[in-house]
């Protein structure tokens, strides 16, 4: 291994080892003590209980572990957002596993909880998979009730998917494991399915302490919501457990029994292996984002080998448009070309950036893939589109929406991996957050914004000059120096993928040699949801 090429390897590893000591803090919930204190009330916690739901603890994907991080810090933090999602086998079926975290804040849903918990559900409503809630919460955490309670994406809309859901026939089990208070009881009981746990497990609309100041009724937690009085006298619950294994084994029991519906038709073969080790991939990606590298070299750490048939090659070299393979699974490949090329004038064209010609290929490289129920794949490292008067006069404009258009439509299950930058309009086209991929998954050196750090402090710093000049006054060269730097540190922080995934923008943040099963488990569970929707991009025909 040369120079270079050890020092990306040790940029890559460096920051996913970083990123690894942080999850594993976060792992810990609310800390040893509450781990502790929560076995010696004989209850399993979150990530237990979900270890012991699942066919296999080694086969589990995890969705927004980084969610909420460094967020809420004067209320102590909140580790994951307070609740644990993965994608799982259960009995043989992928099924979303929601499961709240009891030892951060009672489970208390914070406005991040809500839109993890909202994020989990898409994921099942898109899928048509089972999802299943594993409840132990105290309900709206207090403080926060104005951030999370009344908009259309807060609180109320996760019942409002638990009704959706119910009429579109996707199974919904929760199991009562700890508290379950207020607006939050409702999540269990608008499920198809409610168990509940003896003596642990308790549901009410309002606790002993709110009933006594409201209605004057002396009544403990127990009789007034416990197993006893909602599976013999109320008839709320389905069924009542014992502990915590007994109300995962009734689940695992229940899905067990689940009959099998038509697929989507997504096409499979046998798996090959990359042509290139995919553990290689450490030593592609030039420590400095600027630098060019070869796309074609990454592709062959990720695809099937011998499986691309690119599609226009010689044209709109930014991008590379393929069909391939990934585990098998047919796919339409989009990435960013980040190596210089020459174009069909003889232009040299910068990599990164997406060029009409590029944008042009890529819309009917896309109503290809939706013409013959092919899922899309986006690999983004990309600065944005062109700018400048020839690529205006080109209609840059133009190309770039149909492109935006095409993917906006697009009706096949559609995947997204941040490998490097993710700027600007760019973001849009290569199938952003915005464009609902069924997974928005990142490298851990990716960054996203609407433009590069020290772009964008330039920009701010004009408009500082200007603001100045305009008062009267002017910034000599040390203030000048000193704001630029500033602004560059607080917009490169929040470039950083930590920062993205802390909001939920991505999915996950992945290791290189996830990618592969990522996208296979993404494709596996979009099988399961066949759509009748017909590929139309309206008045912006390609």
């Amino acid at each position: 291994m040369n120079l270079e090429k050890e020092i990306n390897e040790d940029a890559l590893k460096m920051a996913w080892a970083n990123l690894q000591e942080r999850i594993r803090k976060i792992k810990q919930g609310g800390g040893k003590s509450r781990l502790k204190k929560l076995a010696e009330q004989g209850k399993l916690s979150a990530r237990e209980r979900i270890n012991k739901l699942v066919d296999n603890p080694d086969d589990v994907y995890e969705v927004g572990i980084l969610a909420a991080e460094k967020m809420y810090e004067e209320y102590g933090g909140c580790p994951s957002a307070g609740v644990v999602v993965v994608i799982g086998h259960i009995s043989k079926k992928r099924c979303v596993i929601v499961a709240n975290d009891s030892t951060v804040k009672a489970g208390a849903w914070f406005p991040m909880t809500a839109k993890k918990n909202l994020r989990a559900q898409e994921i099942a409503m898109e899928n048509k998979i089972p999802i299943i809630y594993l409840v132990d919460s105290a309900g709206i955490f207090l403080p926060l009730q104005d951030q999370i309670f009344a908009d259309k994406d807060d609180f109320g809309r996760i019942f409002r998917n638990n009704a959706k859901m119910s009429s579109m026939g996707i199974v919904q089990i929760a199991a009562i494991m700890g508290s379950c208070v207020a607006g939050g009881a409702y999540l269990p009981i608008m499920s198809d399915e409610a168990i509940i746990v003896e003596k642990t497990g308790s549901i009410f609309l309002a606790g002993s302490y709110l009933v006594k100041a409201a209605i004057g009724e002396e009544v403990d937690n127990e009789f007034l919501g416990g197993a006893d009085t909602h599976s013999g006298i109320s008839g709320v619950t389905d069924y009542k457990v014992k502990n915590d294994e007994a109300a995962l084994d009734k689940i695992r029991s229940l899905i067990e029994k689940m009959g099998s519906r038509p697929l989507a038709g997504l096409k499979r073969s046998e798996i090959k292996s990359p042509k290139l080790d995919t553990k290689s991939l450490y030593g592609l990606l030039p420590k400095n984002r600027t630098q060019p590298y070869d796309t074609y070299s990454l592709l062959n750490h990720i695809v099937d080998e011998g499986s691309m048939d690119e599609y226009k090659k010689e044209y709109g070299q930014t991008l590379i448009t393929s069909y391939a393979k990934i585990e098998g699974w047919s796919v339409g490949i989009i990435v960013n070309q980040r190596k210089v090329v020459k174009s069909k004038t003889g232009e040299m064209q910068f990599g990164g950036v997406i060029y009409g010609d590029a944008a042009d290929k890529a819309t009917r490289f896309i109503a290809n893939c939706n013409q013959r129920n092919i899922p899309l794949v986006f690999l983004q490292d990309v600065t944005g589109f062109m700018v400048g008067s020839n690529a205006e006069h080109g209609g840059i404009i133009k190309d770039g929406a149909k492109m935006v258009n095409a993917v906006a439509n697009s009706i096949v299950p559609k995947f997204t991996i941040i490998i490097g930058n993710s700027f600007g309009a760019g973001n849009y086209a290569m199938c952003g957050k915005a464009y609902d991929p069924r997974f928005m998954l990142a490298w851990p050196t990716a960054k996203l914004a609407v433009m590069g750090g020290s772009q964008a402090a330039n920009v701010l710093l004009q408009i500082q000059k200007v603001t100045a000049k305009k008062s009267g006054t002017s910034l000599n060269a040390k203030k000048e120096k000193e704001l630029k730097e500033s602004i560059q540190s607080n917009y490169d922080e929040k470039t950083e993928i930590l920062y993205a995934a802390s909001q939920l923008w991505v999915d996950a943040v992945i290791k290189p040699e996830e990618t592969r099963s990522w996208i296979s488990m993404g494709i596996d569970i979009a099988n399961q949801a066949p759509s009748e929707e017909k590929f139309n991009m309206g008045l912006l025909q390609v």
